[in-house]
């Protein structure tokens, strides 16, 4: 309601008609006989329609091969916590799924490698993208299973990019800092770029160290965060903040980006589509202004990391292993589905089973009418600019904790607050 009223309020939008047919839903017979109960937490997906398509299709399965399967869905922010709590009691979820890496908890968990052979065999070869985000090198384990990821481009209000000069929106850090103060300054409408303890600060902090030449480690895994490159990144993040930004950008939780921009309050946000998807079907005249860039070029580098990072793993006391197992693969296998009925959030972690993805990159399926259909073509190119969190080296359980615990945006927070000089 209060987005709506913000923007005067729209009838109902029309999707345009799309030729584009929806995947065909496919089957393999179990190895094993499979029996039990299968209980799958989740989080409660940005694009509601993933969730709608997602429990009667698990249930399905579960019913075609004897296994009573349940699905629970919880807010994104409260499922690291709830993994500790039913790990602790020793009891809870079968398979639990986060959209960021979980190598903390690999003590507690199943490996996956036995699912890792039996899947790259099956589809190909993972992107080593999701096979960083998954697998610890140091023990040779797959602590959990990422078939599938998200891009994490920007997402600009193009009208007021154009009244800046760059229509085509920033493609450098300096254009963002020189066009979103002016934005700023002549509209008071804000940079979208979080200081807080959530997922799209952790995001954006990781994104401007990379591009500025720094990382939290090298490539062998030893602690490098402490750089002349870092210490640029961490004056650029205080110069934006006193030009583009206001102190709410402390406070925020993972969806105030999505719902600033919406609400027409935002410039620039770096984010997946969902606030644009969500957009689409509430405020239609914001949606068709909304368009996206790839990561900004910096100094040294054009990186961004996923925005989001499927990791399914299967805790210690889990009493269905095989049907959790067994249940993945079939996931995998329809991850056409899976992009089709997120519409388009989802991406592979297997690419050769989704071939037409650049195709309805191309031409967005659930382009509105009289929308721009070719916005989402950006994104052909999310595997040459898009990094594993622990890059150059993998997501392991010292990166897991350091994103668990916020340590970049709050690095960043505190100089931009002024409590502490970059150095």
């Amino acid at each position: 309601m209060a987005l709506a009223a913000a923007c005067g309020g729209n009838d109902t939008p029309a999707q345009r008609d799309s030729n584009v047919p929806r995947p065909e839903e496919t089957f393999t017979e179990p190895a094993t006989q499979l029996s039990g109960d299968l209980r799958i937490l989740l989080w409660s997906h940005f694009v509601p329609n993933h969730d709608t398509w997602f429990d009667p299709f698990a249930q399905e399965w579960g019913e075609r091969v004897g296994v009573n399967v349940t699905v629970d869905h919880i807010d994104v922010t409260n499922i690291p916590a709830r993994i500790s709590s039913e790990i602790s009691a020793g009891e809870g979820h079968d398979l639990i799924q986060m959209i960021a890496t979980l190598s903390q908890f690999e003590p507690s968990v199943n490996s996956m490698n036995d699912l890792m052979d039996e899947a790259n065999n099956r589809f190909g070869e993972q992107l080593p993208l999701c096979q960083k985000s998954s697998f610890n090198p140091t023990t040779e384990n797959y602590y959990a299973y990422a078939p599938a990821w998200t891009p994490d481009p920007g997402d600009y209000r193009k009208s007021l990019w154009e009244a800046v000069d760059l229509p085509d929106g920033p493609s450098t850090w300096d254009e963002l800092l020189e066009g979103g103060a002016r934005i700023f300054s002549d509209t008071e409408t804000q940079m979208g770029l979080g200081l807080s303890q959530e997922l799209d600060s952790n995001m954006y902090a990781r994104a401007l160290i990379w591009s500025f030449g720094g990382s939290v480690q090298d490539e062998n895994e030893e602690l490098v965060l402490a750089s002349d490159d870092t210490i640029a990144a961490v004056t650029y993040s205080k110069e934006l903040f006193d030009a583009a930004m206001t102190e709410e950008v402390f406070a925020w939780n993972p969806a105030s980006n999505n719902e600033g921009l919406i609400a027409g309050e935002l410039s620039y946000i770096l984010n997946s589509i969902s606030a644009w998807r969500t957009a689409q079907e509430n405020i239609p005249d914001i949606a068709k202004d909304i368009f996206f860039v790839p990561a900004l070029e910096g100094p040294k580098a054009a990186l961004a990391a996923q925005h989001v990072m499927y990791n399914w793993i299967s805790p210690k006391f889990s009493t269905n292993v095989d049907a959790a197992h067994e249940f993945l693969l079939h996931y995998t296998a329809n991850l056409p589905v899976v992009a089709y009925e997120s519409k388009l959030y989802d991406f592979p972690g297997y690419p050769e089973l989704v071939p037409d993805l650049n195709e309805w990159l191309d031409d967005d399926p659930f382009a509105l009418e009289g929308d721009d259909v070719t916005k989402l073509e950006p994104l052909k190119t999310a595997v040459d600019w898009a990094v594993n969190l622990g890059y150059p080296g993998p997501a392991n359980p010292a990166i897991g904790e350091i994103n668990g615990t916020f340590l970049l945006p709050n690095m960043l927070a505190r100089v931009a607050r002024g409590q502490q000089e970059p150095e």
